[in-house]
């Protein structure tokens, strides 16, 4: 670091000192640092860690950043907790033509969202010598100029300021000529060549000067010019302008080619002595580029667009000069006016994308920093957001605002927000700009899980299988993911002496309950549940809910016999009914019970057998026996009623009672009774039983019957066949190729129609025996030889035999077909007769 460098760093940190304790006995929260310009990268600026009242490392665990908008010349070193430079600064270029040259940083803590400023004054050093825009500068001046003229002379520009700026003109050692310096009013200086003694031309035509321009840093720096003085003939009028000073206001958003003002410099000489010409003389750079003037006519016109923003006022210098080299110069003053052409920016600086929806009003969402280049009406901002959304702007530094909550804020109503932050200036006509924030509600657990009923309650039939599924409850949780993810559980006690969870199970999942025992209605008739949902948040929330189980009556018991009973101590049991008792005397009466419930109880009575049927009645609901009419002396002494009781259920169930009724006046008398007659009961079993033998008997019979039968059948069949096969020896030497078998008889291949007339009378029986309807014809050289008939003699026989008519239908068809192979034979013989060409065909059947 150079010795001014180390002069300003230690005056820093002395002024630093100084500020701090104003500072904090004022309670600002504005830090100010001064650096001098041109510090290496990486130079120390400011401890800010100690100057927040931090440990070094709390920057970086509250995450602490630098959030100043545009390029940025520091950085923050979170280890250190220090300030830096984060590159060469260099004062001129940053703030040229700014007395005071303040940096603003914005440091962020983004734990709490909170902007801490820091001002830094970066102060000027004498790094910029004085610079004249022209090495050299030629002015031409009349021998007959009067002492006491001036020379506008070009002027030097130092770009430090202060005491570091230009300071001084100095002009070299010379007879003729002084130096004048006048002020602008903006502080600059202008040199002036002043003739003090008359020119002589013949004596001098040419003078050489030199102006020395000095700044006042420490070391000094300088700048020079060399300036020819051109001594002229007789001119005796230099021009003159209208007026010392021009003066123009002009808005920044004029169009290029714009006239400004226009300068006029006369001239009394006449000829080229007294043409005018106008040029720039003293003219910052930035400058002549934005104007032209036309040399001839003294118009300034606009040449590039003006911006506020970058100037708001430019000086410059025109000369005016004859033909004969004489000059006169005035000064031109352009004020830009402010326009409001630049809208509103909203740079969002620090954002969070979600927010728990417990948060608490004034928790900060988004800070927000505007800027509008605009000056004055125009650069004032003003920031909004609708009015129905629960967030709100806050001024929190300088230009920031901060996005914060202006309520509790409730996921289940709203899960996302989209802000619309909307920054307006004041400026005609109004410019306005948008940005677009987009929150995200994070859901926190605050809703337990909710039934759509306070209680519930179920039928379940009784007998139900094991494992069934029996009802289901669902709750709703309106958080979502893990919080509303919920689970189901019943709470246990203990139920007719066993745990409730050997009862009924639920599915933690669904909320489905499944019945793990087989209910009896006659042993519970409802079930009380308390059914717990809970979510998984943290903490878990949970609700409860009753549910109860009735269960249904089944038909499943059949009704129970009390009375009358079957004795167990050795008694008889027997109901006595006297001789003397009238129509309508109770004798007994059935009494039973049905463990179930309603219909499935409702008992009807039937007497379904009695010994003496018609003289008892049963009453169909209350099981009363009642004699019907009065006892006869045929009526049995004993009488056996057989009483069935049947439900009302589905399906019905039923019971039957025998009740024993002894007809007699007193005990003894009905106990001898009973003791010598057979009952008719045991008399009844012992037909039933004869009627089953004799069953047996006949199925038995008809059996052996069938057996025989087929037996007999089957021996005739038999028989038949043997006689068919004793009777054809004759046609044993025919061909088997040439005989068919037709009912175990071997014929020729012929085919006859004849007809057959049979009656139940033998002697009305006719066989009629046409000629022979050929289908083939058999001939052989043998069967025209032969002389022998094809049959015996003996079996030969006459259509209208008796003895035909009266074989078995059986014999009577062998016999028909022999009569039927003779006739062929015969009928053979013959036409070979006729036709010795027939003796040596073969026989061919078809």
């Amino acid at each position: 670091m150079t010795s001014p460098q180390k002069l300003w760093h230690y005056r820093g940190r002395i002024l630093l000192c100084f500020l701090l304790g104003s500072l904090w006995e004022t309670g600002a929260v504005q830090i100010h640092y001064s650096i001098p310009e041109e510090m290496e990268k990486g130079s120390f600026v400011g401890d800010i860690a100690k100057d927040l009242g931090l440990e070094p490392h709390k920057l970086s665990e509250r995450g602490a950043r630098i959030v100043s908008g545009g390029k940025q010349h520091f950085a923050l070193n979170v280890k250190s907790g220090s300030l830096i430079t984060a590159e060469r600064i260099d004062r001129e270029k940053i703030c040229l033509g700014i007395s005071s040259c303040l940096l603003n940083v914005e440091i962020l803590m983004e734990d709490k969202v909170k902007i801490y400023g820091l001002e830094i004054e970066v102060m000027d050093i004498n790094d910029n010598a004085p610079r004249f825009r022209t090495d050299e500068v030629e002015i031409k001046i009349n021998e007959n100029a009067a002492p006491g003229i001036r020379f506008g002379l070009p002027s030097a520009r130092d770009p430090d300021r202060g005491v570091n700026s230009l300071q001084s003109y100095q002009l070299s050692q010379n007879k003729h000529f002084s130096l004048n310096v006048l002020s602008g009013i903006d502080g600059a200086k202008y040199p002036e060549l002043v003739l003090e003694r008359a020119l002589d031309r013949e004596e001098e035509s040419v003078h050489q000067l030199i102006l020395k321009a000095l700044d006042g840093g420490d070391p000094g720096l300088s700048g020079t010019a060399r300036i020819r003085v051109l001594v002229l003939d007789a001119n005796d009028n230099a021009p003159v302008f209208t007026q010392s000073m021009y003066s123009v206001s002009v808005r920044e958003n004029v169009p290029k080619g714009t006239l400004l003002l226009a300068v006029n410099a006369t001239d009394s000489d006449e000829g080229i002595n007294g043409e005018v010409t106008y040029s720039f003389r003293n003219i910052d750079d930035k400058a002549s580029e934005i104007f032209q003037l036309n040399s001839r006519t003294g118009k300034l016109i606009l040449g590039e667009p003006l911006d506020y923003e970058e100037s708001k006022i430019y000086e410059m210098e025109i000369q005016g000069e004859d033909g004969g080299g004489l000059l006169t110069s005035a000064k031109v003053l352009v004020r830009v006016l402010d326009v409001n052409d630049n809208p509103p920016e909203v740079m969002v600086t620090s954002f969070s994308s979600s927010i728990p929806e417990n948060s608490p009003p004034g928790t900060v969402i988004a800070l927000l920093k505007v800027h509008d280049r605009d000056s004055g009406n125009n650069g004032h901002i003003t920031c909004s957001i609708p009015g129905h959304l629960p967030f709100k702007l806050e001024k929190s530094y300088a230009n920031y605002y901060s996005l914060v909550t202006d309520r509790i804020l409730d996921r289940e109503q709203a899960s996302m927000y989209n802000v619309t932050v909307t920054a307006i200036d004041q400026g005609t006509p109004l410019l306005s700009a948008n940005t677009h924030i987009s929150l995200q509600v994070e859901d926190i657990n605050d809703n337990p899980p909710h039934f759509s009923q306070t209680s519930y309650s179920a039928y379940i039939p009784e007998n139900n299988p094991r494992g069934s599924s029996i009802y289901s409850v669902i709750a709703s949780d309106s958080d979502t993911e893990e919080n509303s993810r919920i689970t189901y559980s019943i709470s246990d006690y203990i139920f007719y002496g066993a745990s409730l969870s050997s009862y009924i199970s639920i599915n933690s999942e669904t909320g489905v309950l499944y019945a793990l025992r087989s209910f009896d209605y006659e042993q519970f008739r409802d079930l009380q549940l308390q059914v717990t949902a809970k979510d998984w948040g943290d903490p878990p929330l949970c609700s409860n809910v009753s549910l109860t189980l009735f269960i249904l009556d089944q038909n499943d018991n059949a009704p129970e016999i009390l009375y009358p009973t079957f004795p167990t101590d050795g008694s008889t049991g027997v109901e006595l009914a006297p001789r003397s008792a009238e129509p309508g005397y109770l004798v007994t009466k059935v009494v039973v019970v049905d463990a179930d419930s309603g219909q499935n109880a409702w008992l009807s009575y039937h007497l379904l057998k009695a010994t003496d049927p018609g003289l008892f009645s049963v009453d169909l609901h209350t099981g009363e026996i009642r004699t019907t009419r009065a006892f006869h002396d045929k009526d049995s002494l004993k009488q056996i009623l057989t009483v069935a009781v049947t439900d009302n259920g589905e399906p019905p169930l039923s019971a039957t009672v025998s009740v024993t009724v002894a007809v007699a006046d007193s005990i003894p008398e009905i106990l001898s009774d009973l003791s010598n007659t057979e009952t008719p009961a045991d008399l009844e079993d012992a037909s039933l039983t004869l009627y089953l033998v004799i069953a047996m008997a006949v199925v038995s019979s008809l059996f052996f019957v069938f057996i025989i039968a087929l037996l007999v059948i089957k021996l005739r069949s038999w028989r038949n066949s043997q006689l068919l096969q004793s009777s054809s020896g004759p046609l044993r030497n025919i061909p088997s190729s040439q005989l068919m078998d037709l009912n175990g008889v071997q014929a020729f291949l012929q085919t006859y129609s004849h007809e057959v007339s049979l009656t139940m009378d033998s002697r009305k029986s006719q066989l009629l025996f046409p000629q022979p309807n050929y289908a083939d014809t058999l001939i052989s050289q043998q069967s025209c030889e032969k002389k022998e008939p094809l049959i015996p003699e003996e079996s030969r026989f006459s259509a209208r035999d008796p003895a035909l008519i009266s074989l078995p239908e059986s014999d009577f068809l062998y016999r028909h077909k022999i009569q039927q192979r003779e006739e062929q034979h015969r009928l053979s013989r013959v036409r070979c007769a006729i036709d010795p060409s027939l003796r040596n065909t073969h026989f061919r059947g078809i």
